[in-house]
């Protein structure tokens, strides 16, 4: 199929699946049409079980492997979608929480690869530092999946801005992490070796790629949405603008790719800035308004195409007694490591400001996976561990933002009965 079916197909299918989900299911859409797309993939599986001649599954399955999820994601829609959730994330409020969520962006990212590494490596077998790239894919949370979630939950500001600011910081962290681990576990992978880096060299090496791609990330965000904001300062035209700022998104994240730099924390640097500087100094009420309706659009648009795709990735997935077994272990050990991303900032702090007792359950159980880990898992070199990586991260990514996504909005509703008190 060419690119404009398959984008055809795919919007298709999500408003046809998002309708079912409005009449019938009444989850949170994204989440809807994630369980609606599942329930027709599981459908399939058994007809072809039950009727092996059809053969419908193994067609559904070469087209589920033609999109090519991880591209679709990590070079397609990754920058679009954080770029949305930045441009509506306060700055002045994120600044207010910016060290428990550098922290835990950071900290907490080291310390769940850690984790989930040592982890997987004693329950499998599998080696080390193989492990720990599953850590590194499986740690962040997916701000896709969180922000999509935090629109239906009730939180204290504080707090919706300590989750929501993580989820998008920690995304790009955990993917210079990931990069810098899969050069040394797979240092001779031709497909893997120049977006390494050269981190097959040693621990030098890795260091440096990490100062490179965050650093430079962050550097090239803050440039584009300063000369963008300059620009549009000059202008008064909504649908001008409105395309200036899908310029920045597209071009900015094509550019940090080409330049070896962080392009999801260059789209989340540009996207706070325009979201605070742009909106209250470069743009007037009525632009204003056409941009931040456009970019809630574009950012429903894709999220709903992404659960689906998601969804239709159980095609993509091997499944088997011991693999299911280890993708139940995989959900304690993301929980566990999730416990330990929030706990240990939150303690280093607590001495110097103030949290309220529901912080570290909340920011746990909210701390939803979703197509980042698997875009990641998906982009492995083909070896004996991928399988076993792919299907351990698939089922935790369905697990997290099924069960954790539908019941976080009741866990938070009954813990943050106290206001959380600020520094």
């Amino acid at each position: 199929m060419t690119l404009l079916q398959i984008a055809s197909l795919l919007i298709v299918l999500a408003g046809a699946f998002g309708t079912i989900n409005y009449l019938f299911l009444r989850l949170p859409s994204a989440i809807g049409i994630l369980v609606v797309a599942l329930l027709a993939s599981l459908a399939v599986l058994v007809t072809d079980a039950l009727f092996p001649a059809l053969t419908v599954a193994e067609t559904i399955r070469a087209g589920v492997l033609e999109i090519e999820f991880s591209d679709a994601l990590l070079e397609g829609m990754l920058g679009l979608l954080l770029f949305a959730g930045a441009l509506h994330v306060k700055l002045e409020r994120l600044r207010a929480e910016w060290l428990p969520v550098m922290l835990m962006a950071t900290i907490g990212i080291g310390l769940s690869t850690a984790i989930v590494g040592f982890g997987f490596s004693w329950l499998t077998g599998m080696p080390l530092i193989v492990a720990l790239v599953f850590g590194a894919l499986i740690s962040p949370t997916d701000p896709v999946a969180v922000l999509g979630v935090l629109r239906n939950a009730d939180l204290p500001k504080a707090l919706e801005t300590k989750i929501a600011g993580e989820s998008l910081f920690n995304d790009g962290v955990a993917y210079v992490v990931f990069l810098v681990l899969l050069g040394l576990a797979f240092p001779s992978d031709p497909h893997h070796a120049g977006g390494a880096g050269g981190a097959g060299g040693g621990l030098s090496d890795a260091a440096l790629l990490f100062l490179q791609e965050a650093g430079g990330g962050a550097l090239l965000g803050l440039v584009l949405g300063w000369l963008t904001f300059r620009v549009m300062r000059r202008i008064d035209d909504y649908s001008l603008e409105v395309l200036i700022t899908l310029g920045l998104a597209f071009g900015g994240y094509e550019l940090a790719v080409a330049l070896h730099v962080s392009a999801p924390i260059m789209a989340v640097c540009a996207g706070l800035l325009i979201g605070e500087i742009g909106t209250r100094h470069g743009m007037s009420e009525e632009t204003r308004r056409y941009v931040d309706a456009f970019w809630t659009l574009v950012d429903e648009i894709l999220n709903a195409v992404l659960f689906l795709m998601i969804g239709f990735e159980v095609f993509a997935v091997a499944f088997g007694p011991d693999l299911l077994l280890s993708g139940v272990f995989a959900i304690a050990l993301a929980l566990v490591a999730r416990l330990a991303a929030v706990a240990v900032p939150v303690l280093l702090l607590r001495p110097f400001r103030s949290f309220s007792a529901g912080v570290i359950p909340i920011m746990t159980w909210g701390g939803l996976k979703g197509g980042i880990s698997v875009a990641l898992a998906l982009s492995l070199p083909d070896s004996e561990w991928k399988p076993v990586i792919l299907t351990a991260t698939y089922v935790v990514v369905i697990f997290s933002i099924i069960v954790q996504g539908l019941t976080v909005g009741r866990l938070a509703s009954r813990l943050s009965r106290e206001p959380e008190l600020l520094p």
